[in-house]
């Protein structure tokens, strides 16, 4: 594989992270670039650890496992993750309040992580095609990360003034966004 095919295989792989950091960032209360920053470490992290294990699943288990098994879930465990995390988003910026709307200044890590989960489940299934071509995984794998690093940074920048637009219901933006992107990922491998 060229570097570049490596830096689009990269680049498409952050998609979906981006979509999400956007939504992120709209409903955040004023993010800062450490903010955006430490959201794109934890995505690109997470995008960068699932082909790897993509690729270990490929490589060791291609006598056992056909790829084609991965592929062929891989879409419906992302869309189960984002749709629900969008309908709690949906719930909770729906839902009648007497008090003041809380805006967020940080997301907590667990939901962070859980989302860039179910945004890199499809890097996996990448990983595990890796496994069938040469490719240094550890060079791919990086190069994905360092882009969703890179796109989650700059969409979470980009939502902030998204949010400030859309206003308090930035969180029904962000849920709407999240179950979109699940039902994208879904019908785009169906």
């Amino acid at each position: 594989m060229n570097p570049i095919a490596l830096l689009l295989l990269a680049f498409s792989m952050s998609t979906d992270a981006f979509s999400v950091a956007i939504s992120k960032g709209a409903i955040l209360k004023n993010p800062r670039f450490t903010e955006a920053f430490r959201m794109g470490i934890i995505f690109g992290t997470i995008e960068a650890i699932t082909p790897i294990i993509g690729w270990l699943i490929g490589h060791s288990a291609t006598s056992f496992i056909d790829a084609s098994f991965i592929e062929a879930w891989d879409h419906w465990v992302a869309f189960v993750i984002l749709f629900a995390l969008g309908l709690h988003m949906l719930y909770e910026g729906l839902k009648p309040s007497d008090e003041t709307i809380e805006v967020l200044s940080r997301h907590s890590f667990f939901k962070l992580a859980l989302t860039a989960f179910g945004t890199s489940i499809d890097a996996m299934a990448v990983g595990v095609s890796l496994a069938f071509v040469k490719v240094n995984i550890l060079l791919a794998a990086g190069l994905i990360g360092l882009a969703t690093t890179t796109m989650v940074t700059l969409g979470v920048m980009l939502g902030k003034v998204l949010g400030s637009i859309i206003g308090h219901r930035a969180e029904v933006f962000g849920g709407v966004m999240l179950i979109a992107i699940g039902t994208w990922i879904l019908f785009s491998h169906l």
